[in-house]
């Protein structure tokens, strides 16, 4: 947690009306193990390429045998992993991020004040590594999925813990516009 922690275990909360920092909590990309086979296929091409090296058979030479390892590592290695590199979530203190795209870059936000439902689906693999797929819904936008979360347990106890403390901010903040004092 970034923030600082009281003795009750609670954050610190701003006092009333004045607008709470934007502080940044995590930002992670999703699990690793779906590079799991470029890892494989850069292994399995390094074994080939270094066996079969001066050992071709006459109409191919080894200008051939490196091209087809080069072009093997960028479609099987290098793509999924700048894929895999290109997404990351952020959350912070106010909002979900979510950033993909390797040319034109998208962005999807969530506000925590709104307030969203928080879905989590495993399937077996998932289980296996510790990872999920969070979905956010808050009715109104269409669906936030974060895919492949890692440790995903504690990122939904922390999105949970965030919308609270956004609800309980925002409804401390209305409350004390209403009365017209200030209430510290």
């Amino acid at each position: 947690m970034t923030q600082p922690v009281t003795l009750g275990g609670r954050p610190t909360m701003p006092p009333p009306g004045v607008p709470s920092e934007e502080l940044l909590i995590a930002r992670f990309r999703g699990h690793a193990r779906r590079l799991t086979w470029s890892a494989l296929v850069l292994i399995g091409v390094f074994g080939g390429t270094g066996y079969f090296f001066d050992n071709l058979p006459e109409p191919f030479e080894n200008w051939m045998l490196l091209s087809a390892a080069g072009a093997l590592i960028l479609l099987l290695v290098v793509v999924p992993w700048i894929v895999w590199w290109s997404r990351t979530v952020t959350v912070t203190t106010r909002r979900v991020i979510v950033h993909h795209g390797i040319g034109a870059r998208n962005r999807q936000e969530m506000s925590h004040a709104r307030g969203y439902t928080i879905g989590v689906r495993r399937g077996a693999l998932q289980r296996m590594w510790g990872a999920g797929t969070i979905t956010l819904s808050n009715g109104v936008d269409a669906p936030l999925r974060l895919a492949n979360v890692p440790n995903v347990r504690l990122v939904h106890e922390t999105l949970a813990d965030q919308i609270e403390v956004s609800q309980i901010l925002a409804h401390r903040d209305a409350q004390s516009v209403q009365d017209g004092t200030p209430t510290f």
